[in-house]
């Protein structure tokens, strides 16, 4: 039996951060370096991003009257809080968000929150025991007896193997039905800085939540979803030092050279070929880490530039969400009347490493408007919870 994604939930914090507005105040945060305001400029303006969600709303505020936050002060100066504090504020924040997509998800997919049997989270922004998987469980009213399993610090790349870990669950377990959950705080970890790095992270990283219900794709079962075809991991030759994410004292410390896009385009081809074995692929999913990746990604597989639409869609409405970010591409194909039944969709995702991840789906038909099998039973209790 082959699993499928039936549904998915996206969730992302109500502050919402202009390009041009975060720009400006980056610019203001160099002071007088010239050289330093001329970089922030040209990198955000590069970044093809309009608009960014943050747990942070002080940095809404950006350019406008300043609030006196654990982040910014009354000044308008970033602070550097450290490791720590930063922890607090992913603690906070994250059980909430990643409980608004998982809710999402399950409403969506008509799935009771007694029918789930494993929960899977997926997260390189912040660690805490017990963690959103407990959360979830709890307060979702989830069975206690849920297997739960965290994946942590596999970067922007984490999806796909939470994905296909619960494809091998629903192998391994059939009836299986896992919630999948990927949630990302990544704007907990600015930091005032003129190093190239830092500025291109700050440019395009943002926080967000995505869920997935995975489960079987049973005789009968007309609801839909991404079928599930396979998954492949690369390790490339060269990024190692061009892609890291470490533990410092003043928060996670994120290591992005412009090697990587440069990687990513000598090296994708051969990474490609050797999972599609000359498949055909009728669209793509790409995780836009940058608006220079996806065009490197394109020219080298050749691609129409129609093939990268809702890649570039996502980032250009939310930046790079890490590891949620291929999920709400994923939600917008399952969404898009245009892809029809029976197209694959090949996605690719890329992590520390420099390590890059990819999926086979299909699409499966929509659910009729009159259903030939039993409708699925909604769980009104979950829908109308906090």
């Amino acid at each position: 039996m082959s699993a499928r994604i039936l549904s998915i939930g996206t969730a992302v914090p109500p502050t919402t951060i202009e390009q041009h507005d975060i720009r400006d105040f980056f610019i203001s945060q160099a002071g007088g370096d010239r050289l330093a305001q001329r970089l922030v400029r040209a990198t955000f303006d590069a970044a093809d991003i309009d608009t960014r969600h943050t747990v942070l709303p002080e940095l809404g505020k950006a350019g406008s009257a300043a609030l006196d936050g654990l982040f910014v002060d009354d000044r308008g100066l970033l602070r550097s809080p450290g490791t720590g504090l930063r922890n607090a504020e992913y603690m906070r924040h994250a059980p909430a968000l990643s409980n608004d997509a998982a809710r999402t998800a399950m409403q969506d997919a008509g799935v009771e929150a007694s029918a789930i049997t494993h929960v899977v989270t997926a997260s390189c922004t912040g660690c805490y025991a017990p963690g959103p998987d407990f959360r979830i469980v709890r307060d979702l009213g989830l069975a206690p007896t849920t297997e739960r399993y965290h994946l942590g610090f596999l970067g922007c790349a984490a999806a796909f193997p939470a994905l296909r870990l619960a494809d091998r669950i629903c192998a391994a377990q059939p009836g299986s039905v896992v919630l999948v959950v990927c949630t990302e705080l990544c704007s907990l970890h600015i930091r005032p800085s003129s190093s190239p790095d830092q500025i291109v992270a700050s440019s395009v990283f943002a926080d967000g939540a995505a869920a997935a219900i995975v489960t079987g794709v049973a005789d009968g079962d007309v609801r839909g979803g991404l079928e599930i075809q396979r998954f492949a991991t690369t390790i490339t030759e060269d990024g190692e030092a061009d892609m890291a994410w470490t533990i410092g004292d003043d928060g996670f410390e994120m290591v992005l050279t412009g090697e990587v896009p440069r990687i990513i385009g000598r090296e994708i081809r051969g990474a490609v070929d050797g999972f599609l074995l000359g498949e055909p692929v009728d669209t793509w999913a790409v995780h836009p880490g940058g608006r220079s990746i996806l065009d490197r990604v394109q020219t080298g597989l050749d691609l129409d530039p129609s093939a990268l639409r809702t890649s570039r869609a996502v980032l250009r409405e939310h930046g790079n969400m890490s590891s949620a970010t291929i999920l709400f591409i994923l939600e917008r194909m399952l969404r898009d009347d245009a892809i029809a039944a029976g197209a694959t969709i090949a996605g690719l995702a890329f992590g520390p490493g420099l390590t890059v991840e990819s999926a086979l789906l299909t699409k499966l038909p929509a659910p009729s408007a009159t259903p030939t099998a039993a409708p699925a039973v909604r769980d009104h209790e979950l829908a109308g919870a906090a």
